[in-house]
This record gives C-alpha cells, structure tokens and sequence, in this order.
C-alpha cells in the first residue's frame, strides 16, 4: 500500500478502502436507507453554503483547541458510534480509539461494536464515550451502562432514531452479517481482499462484542437486521430518557434530533448535549440534511442545551460551517470508517490530520484564530 501521507483527502481514503474491504462491509458504511437521496443530501447541502473569503488580518497563533461537554479537545471533532466497526479493519474499534487518545479527541463506542466495551478499555488510558441503544431487556440495557460505567466512560451517548431499522438495499443485496457468511459470493469478496483476511484470521473478534454471551440465550448472532427487530425497543419514549440518565448518573448526549419541537423536548432532560443527525441518511430517506436543520435547532435551544452535529461531514471546511451556524462540536462516521479502511489505526490518524489541517487553514483564510471564535460571520449568506 502506498504511503498514507499521499492521501490529501477524505475521498481520497474512501478509494483505498474501498480497494481493500470486502463490498459488503464496505457498502455498510457507503450506504444509506432506500433512495439514499438524505445520504446524498447531507454531504451536497454543506457544500452549497459559502464562506467569506477576509485578507490582510494577523494568522498567527492559531489555535483549534475547544472544549465538548467540559472535556478538552484537541480540535472540535469527535468519532462518532458506527456499527460492526471491526469488519473495516480487525479490532478496528480498538485501533480507532486508540488513535483518537492520541489525536486528542473524543472515541464513542457503538452498542453494535465488534469488539467490546472491555476490549476498547484494554487499549486506552483516555475514558472513551459509549453509545447506547435501548432494548426490549431492559437488564441487558443496565447491564450495558454498568459495563460502560465500570470502563470508565466519561458519557454515555443515547440514539433516539433507531427504534426499528431503516430499509438499506445494499446490506440486502449483500446479504450482510458478522462474520460473513460463505456462501461463493461472500467467499469470492474475501478471497480478493487478501490483506484484509489474513489481518481477520490474527483477530478473535469477529461478531458483535458487547451483544454476544452477554445479552440472554445469545451465543451466537449472524443477522443484525433479524436481531435489532426482535430487540429494539419500539416503545422507546421520553420516560425512559429519565430513567436511562437516572441509571447512568453521568454526562448525557441525545443523538438523533432533527426537529425543533424534539429539541425542546431533549432540553427539557437536563442532558449535557444532543446531537442533530438523522443517522448518517441510513433511516428516514427524504428527510432534511442535518446541516440544513442545525440553524433552526440552535435558535430553539443553543441557549439551554450544547448543541452538536452529526452526518455529511467529509472536510474540515465542513467542520467550519457547521461550527459557524451554532454547533459547539461535530462528529465524523464515515470518515473515520474510510481511514480505517484504508490503513487501520494509521488511517484514522491520517482521516483527523486531514480535517485538521483543512479546518485550521479555511479558518486563517477566513481571517479567524481561535476556532471558539467561529460565528456567522465567516459565511458569505449572499
């Protein structure tokens, strides 16, 4: 494999993953729900808002350090949940929060990771956060956050846009599941993915970390889609936010929220955060970018509660704009996924150098220092 450092752009990770993971992992992370017109619209609607080019102002001393519910962050950028993880790259949840520790920005932990909350804790010093998806057992759910507390998570991260499973015709068509199955076509994508597999065969960690041998009477799970509709909980209310925080006692992030009125309600929870994103376009298909309903959700309650965002952020000037239109913190799925991809915990690192450095050189052309400083003023609104 060439060198990473040739890799100039996020896109240009995505063509070597793409190259090296097998199409049905890859397609998992490349895909969104039914037209995947969201999907699309996520990443096109960032690119339509425009920025004040600002010249002759001192560039010096620039500094991307912020902070995301109290914590220091290197740079307002944390990696978001993203399921089966670990078919990108063996232990690839354990390589990117490792690389993540150094980077010096948030990790969050899918519920629907290959390796385990335990297994991520055996490789960091720095707490990680841990995303919950709330199931029928609600004992395996405190199980869950007891795990997560004992790990030394420093928040638990609650997705409210799952309660069933969107409709993705590319995990169908493939016959997606952890670990794959052998039929000749799942046998000839491995087979041509040499690299891949012989760093598959070094890993023990191969289905779903935090759900096998510890939720009840499951030793084995082979269908993702098959499980989640019998476990997901579709009764999933704001009562159960209440007693999810009261459970977990710790820093509490809503992910998930892409409507003013559900804003309001998530305020009203004393969470620390909420996160507008509509699952990365991999749920409701036709609804709105969630850069296009940033805006209206801070003016709603950026005042009460921090506001972050999630979906269609391929670049650091992505992170500028939406840190311009009242985000206090953005999260990268797919980028992280394609760096992972491409180069295992090398590609994470390169994935966050990458959007540092567009981040730190759009904000200096936009006449700006401090990243905490971004507001409005550096869009150009016409």
């Amino acid at each position: 494999m060439r060198s990473l450092s040739t890799a100039l752009t996020i896109a240009d990770l995505k063509a070597r993953a793409r190259r090296r993971v097998p199409k049905m992992f890859f397609d998992y992370a490349d895909s969104g729900a039914w037209t995947e017109g969201t999907y699309r619209a996520n990443e096109a609607d960032f690119a339509a808002i425009k920025l004040r080019q600002r010249v002759l102002v001192d560039m010096t001393g620039r500094s991307l350090q912020s902070e995301m519910i109290g914590e220091r962050v290197a740079m307002p950028v944390a990696i978001a949940p993203t399921g089966m993880t670990g078919m990108q790259h063996a232990d690839g949840e354990m390589l990117g929060a490792r690389a993540a520790e150094a980077f010096g920005v948030p990790f969050t932990l899918s519920t629907m990771s290959i390796c385990s909350i335990e297994d991520v804790a055996s490789v960091t010093k720095r707490p990680f956060w841990f995303q919950l998806y709330v199931m029928r057992d609600r004992d395996f759910v405190r199980n869950l956050i007891g795990r997560a507390k004992a790990a030394g998570c420093s928040a638990l991260v609650l997705t409210l846009d799952l309660q069933i499973l969107g409709q993705r015709h590319k995990d169908l068509r493939n016959g997606l599941s952890a670990p794959p199955k052998w039929t000749p076509k799942h046998a000839w994508q491995v087979a041509t993915r040499p690299l891949w597999a012989m760093e598959m065969l070094g890993t023990k960690r191969r289905s779903f970390g935090n759900i096998v041998g510890h939720a009840k009477n499951v030793s084995d799970l082979s269908s993702l889609s098959s499980w989640t509709a019998e476990q997901f909980d579709p009764k999933l209310s704001w009562d159960d936010v209440a007693w999810i925080k009261r459970e977990w006692g710790g820093k509490l992030i809503l992910k998930g929220i892409l409507d003013s009125e559900d804003a309001r309600a998530a305020a009203d929870t004393g969470a620390d955060a909420i996160i507008v994103s509509n699952h990365g376009g991999r749920q409701l298909d036709g609804a709105r970018s969630s850069i296009s309903m940033l805006p209206r959700i801070v003016d709603a309650v950026g005042d009460r509660i921090e506001v972050h965002l999630d979906g269609g952020i391929r670049s650091g000037q992505d992170v500028l704009k939406a840190l311009a239109l009242g985000a206090k913190g953005t999260y990268i799925g797919r980028p992280f996924l394609y760096g992972l991809g491409a180069g295992g915990q090398d590609g994470v690192t390169r994935a966050l150098e990458i959007i540092r450095t567009e981040l730190d050189v759009t904000m200096a052309l936009c006449g700006r220092r401090d990243v905490r400083d971004i507001d409005r003023s550096i869009l150009d609104e016409g």
